[in-house]
């Protein structure tokens, strides 16, 4: 079987998944059977130094036949009130059917110790070791003294493990809660591994939706996955500004190029005036080659606004992109004897292309100016970090139908708003458009004051 590489997001899981695997039968399976209070097998070299002391017994009463004797010498100290050697070790002797035959073992704890070993080990098997508290016992193994066959059991002081560990292996919840820490940090490494690129991901899809087309190197950096993801993800970004300015470019080349023949219509229009007179229909044509220009001229202007806009981001304050206007439109509307009313702008940040953000509210303004009667009304709320500007006038409004209607290019309604106004039916499209490329929204209804009001919604920077 091929393992994965590490470098690769399965590889991480595949790792992650032994790794955990492996401590958790380490933890649940092989840990519980470290516990020296279990019977267990007796460790090689420790196994061949009780058979040397065996074989040193025997070889030391060989030629002794009495056997409570020999048990008189085995349980003598040297030194009656010397120290006692832990580490020498307590040689205890039974019959081949478990009958203990070392007279008086003290302390008690040794000979309740030794009763208990006596009764569960296994003596048709390998000598194995249990311990009791501080105390281990070790047998049985086979000897032969004063020409009997007996079985010899060694005890000896033994430290034991630390009293954490013997809680554990007494409490297997807690030994499972141990694993599980011990597992954690490996799993929060992997979940770590997985969120950082995608969490880049996230940042950079939310770019995008902004109209921020920005290509991000740290998208093809991590696991293997997410560099292929994230090199996919940059070429379709570049994909989409190539295409986005290659649309808006040929607009503008498109509308610059129809400015030639309309200049050489209105010149032929003024030459025919001055040989044949002034005429209705040398009039009309007149008008709507002026108009024609018009509609040209604001068609150009949104391409140069357009073009390369969604790369052309900046962070900056509210007020440094709309106060200057909102003057100068209040002393316009001063000029036509009519009021213009605006909140404080707030003191809030914002992310986008300074030109359509200035042109998106210029548009509404001056459109409430032109057709409101004597008021317009500018309002700005701020919450969840969202903006939201209302504009509205007295003027006679839009019919409730075509309220939907007025953000699509040329669109014009036939009340007041009729072609008598000059208008082109470009400027609501330009604001619908510049709002869009930013993430926000906008709607037209109704005003409190009888006339169009226009809301729009903007995301702010963080």
């Amino acid at each position: 079987m091929t393992l994965p590489k590490l470098n690769s997001l399965y590889g991480r899981i595949f790792a992650i998944f032994w790794l955990t695997l492996a401590v958790i039968v380490v933890g649940v399976v092989i840990f519980p059977n470290m516990d020296p209070r279990k019977s267990r097998h007796i460790p090689p070299e420790m196994f061949q130094h009780m058979i040397d002391s065996r074989d040193m017994l025997m070889g030391r009463f060989s030629d002794v036949d009495d056997l409570n004797w020999i048990l008189h010498q085995m349980r003598e100290r040297p030194g009656p009130r010397g120290p006692r050697d832990k580490h020498r070790p307590d040689f205890f002797i039974t019959t081949l059917d478990g009958n203990i035959l070392s007279p008086q073992i003290r302390p008690e704890f040794k000979y309740r110790a030794l009763k208990n070993f006596t009764s569960i080990a296994e003596f048709s098997e390998k000598p194995q070791q249990k311990a009791y508290g501080k105390y281990q016992i070790a047998g049985p193994f086979p000897i032969i003294l004063a020409k009997q066959q007996l079985l010899l059991f060694v005890g000896v002081d033994f430290e034991g493990p630390p009293p954490f560990l013997i809680q554990l292996f007494d409490h297997p919840l807690q030994l499972l809660l141990l694993v599980m820490v011990v597992s954690t940090p490996f799993l929060l490494w992997l979940a770590w591994a997985l969120s950082q690129p995608a969490q880049r991901f996230a940042k950079a899809a939310d770019r995008v939706a902004q109209g921020n087309f920005v290509v991000d190197p740290e998208l093809e950096k991590g696991p293997s996955e997410f560099r292929s993801a994230g090199h996919s993800f940059n070429q379709m970004v570049g994909a989409v500004n190539a295409m986005i300015s290659g649309q808006q470019r040929l607009l503008s080349d498109i509308s610059h190029e129809l400015r030639s023949p309309l200049t050489r219509l209105r010149m032929a229009t003024g030459l025919a005036a001055r040989k044949q007179g002034e005429s209705v229909e040398l009039e009309r044509i007149d008008t709507e080659a002026q108009r024609l220009e018009q509609m040209i001229g604001e068609l150009l202007e949104l391409s140069r606004m357009q073009t390369d806009s969604h790369m052309s981001r900046e962070i900056q304050p509210l007020s440094s992109l709309w106060e200057e206007l909102l003057s100068d439109a209040q002393f316009e509307a001063e000029q036509l004897n009519k009021v213009l009313r605006y909140d404080d702008i707030p003191d809030v940040r914002i992310s986008g292309n300074p030109k359509l953000l200035m042109s998106a509210l210029e548009n509404i303004v001056r459109n409430a100016i032109k057709y409101g009667k004597d008021v317009v009304d500018v309002a700005f709320v701020v919450n969840q970090q969202k903006l939201m500007v209302t504009v509205q006038d007295n003027g006679e409004g839009v019919p409730d139908s075509e309220l939907e209607q007025i953000f699509r290019p040329f669109y014009r309604v036939s009340t007041a708003r009729d072609r008598s106004t000059g208008g082109t039916g470009l400027g609501l499209a330009i604001t619908e458009s510049a709002i869009r490329q930013h993430s926000g929204s906008i709607k037209a209804s109704r005003s409190g004051l009888g006339g169009l009001q226009v809301q729009f919604t903007l995301p702010l920077q963080g």
